[in-house]
């Protein structure tokens, strides 16, 4: 079984405006449409995947996808797919909208966007939502890592901040997007070092030359326990992740080098996350 941690509903182009709207336009060379619909994801995903949906919330940047959204979406395909409610704790009421979505909409993670909604996340101002959430036993997805949009800040992006939630919050688990690129090392760093940490690999397979070193450090560091297969689905599939990761496993390393740990990678692809995330 294929467990996808990472993919998106949008309904545009009611969710997304600007600058999100155009800056993504200018990144993929022309205007993109993100509409997500399940007959496309189900088609380019093996049978049986079990796929963990977001929207997302960032008033900076143009990002408004509501919960009830998420929640009928979900509840179309409840054998198929979990539900995360989003925040943006910039925006006021976000306190009622984490437990409406928690409690009425029975959405059962929360996904967070700093560096899209420009906050940092390690605030302890933020204490009593990561408090909630471990309470709840709520998992978190965090974005991470570089973006097109210009108004968002990298420095709130970089998983160095993640390190103060989880030294607070330490029965909290998160999931780094992205494997934070371009600050996998940092990335790789938390991970180890927090028992609940972990990172997905998603919308990594369109460079494999960084994501081939990315997982080297991964090798290098005895961390691929805590990687987590994710899509990123409507910008890539999940059958172009599988194939991408399985491309730079069979790549047969460089002079002085060992190559992958194929079987390792195999093992990624086929992570059951809903375990260790509190999902089952």
């Amino acid at each position: 079984m294929i467990v996808d941690v990472h993919s998106h509903l949008f309904t545009c182009p009611d969710d997304i405006g600007d600058p999100f709207r155009g800056e993504v336009s200018r990144a993929h060379g022309g205007p993109v449409d993100l509409t997500v619909k399940y007959a496309d994801y189900a088609a380019t995903a093996p049978d049986g995947t079990r796929t963990i949906v977001v929207g997302g919330k960032a008033r900076r940047s143009g990002v408004w996808v509501e919960d009830d959204e998420v929640a009928a979406y979900v509840a179309e395909h409840p054998d198929q797919l979990i539900g995360y409610l989003s925040l943006d704790p910039t925006h006021p009421g976000w306190r009622d909208e984490l437990r409406h979505g928690h409690q009425e909409l029975g959405l059962r993670g929360i996904k967070l966007m700093p560096m899209y909604a420009g906050f940092d996340p390690a605030d302890p101002a933020y204490d009593d939502l990561y408090s909630y959430a471990e309470s709840h036993n709520l998992p978190l997805l965090i974005h991470t890592g570089t973006t097109f949009v210009s108004k968002a800040p990298l420095r709130w992006a970089m998983p160095v901040h993640i390190d103060e939630v989880a030294i607070r919050h330490p029965d909290l688990r998160i999931v780094l997007a992205h494997l934070s690129h371009p600050f996998e090392g940092e990335c790789i760093a938390v991970i180890r070092k927090h028992r609940h940490v972990y990172a997905d690999v998603s919308a990594l397979h369109y460079r494999p030359f960084q994501l081939w070193h990315s997982l080297r450090l991964v090798q290098d560091y005895g961390v691929w326990d805590k990687l987590l297969f994710g899509s990123d689905f409507p910008f890539t599939t999940v059958d172009a992740s599988i194939e991408g990761l399985r491309r730079v496993a069979a790549v047969p390393g460089i002079p002085g080098l060992d190559p992958l740990d194929a079987d390792q990678v195999e093992a990624l692809i086929h992570r059951d996350a809903l375990p260790l995330l509190g999902l089952t």
